[in-house]
């Protein structure tokens, strides 16, 4: 096979209409950081005997570890139930160590917002809550926690490639919330004040979540193993997707981390 042949990437292709095999050009990264709530955790529930659902997070299961399991980088997974941005950034991540150097990752893959805006109720903000210069002044809302959690990203790591996850659309009575689009115009605004950063946007390309799909990749409000694998196998192809329609632009993965550069645009 030809390189062109790896590349190939026609300027109609949507992102997803293929699946990358063994993820594709996501294995150029080494090392992801996966940040996000139960589903990023490998949540699963069970029912006890009195009827009531339990939660289990399982990370093994979980959509980052398939990730590094099919492309064979390092995962370190910093989901956890219930999570949200502001969490994340005020107390969790610092617990942790996740921004600490030995933690710093190539790439993140970061789903947050909707125990952030659905659960616990909160404002989404507006990109003019967000100074990437001085976080210190960003609002207490969605969009100032994320803005403070990208800088933090960015300090750990500079050149790091960020992809931002947004949310699908729920179909059933009364959840076509105009939020979720809202959530993913916001995340287009952040990747313009940060350097490689990108949208995973399942509000339009992943499949609405019916009944039908449900059945399919889920067990009661989280996703079944297949359910997993498959968003895994759809995070991976998105990832390839956005390096071949630019493979320049992460050419120097390899320097993340490093004083190592060969064009400094790219920097």
């Amino acid at each position: 096979m030809r390189p062109e042949e790896l590349y190939k990437f026609d300027p109609g292709e949507k992102p997803l209409e293929r699946l990358a095999p063994g993820g594709g050009f996501t294995s150029i990264f080494r090392k992801i950081g996966c940040i996000g709530d139960s589903l990023s955790a490998g949540e699963f529930e069970s029912k006890r005997d009195d009827g009531s659902t339990g939660f289990h997070d399982m990370y093994d299961y979980s959509w980052g570890s398939f990730i590094g399991r099919d492309v064979g980088c390092e995962i370190v997974n910093m989901g956890r139930d219930l999570m949200t941005a502001e969490e994340f950034v005020t107390s969790y991540a610092d617990s942790k160590r996740f921004f600490a150097p030995e933690n710093a990752c190539q790439a993140y893959i970061i789903a947050l917002g909707v125990n952030d805006l659905f659960t616990k109720g909160g404002a989404l903000g507006s990109i003019d809550d967000v100074h990437p210069d001085d976080p210190g002044k960003n609002a207490a809302n969605f969009a100032g926690y994320m803005g403070k959690l990208l800088s933090r990203l960015k300090a750990v790591s500079p050149r790091c490639r960020l992809f931002l996850v947004s949310m699908p659309h729920q179909e059933c009575e009364g959840c076509w919330n105009p939020t979720v689009e809202a959530h993913r115009d916001l995340l287009v605004e952040l990747t313009k004040l940060y350097s490689h950063a990108y949208v995973i946007d399942l509000c339009e390309y992943f499949p609405v979540q019916n009944d039908a799909i449900r059945e399919l990749i889920y067990t009661g409000s989280h996703f079944n193993p297949m359910g997993y694998a498959y968003v895994a196998r759809c995070f991976e192809s998105y990832i390839d997707w956005f390096i071949r329609r630019d493979p320049r632009a992460f050419a120097e993965v390899p320097f993340i981390g490093t004083n190592l550069s060969y064009d400094e645009v790219l920097k």
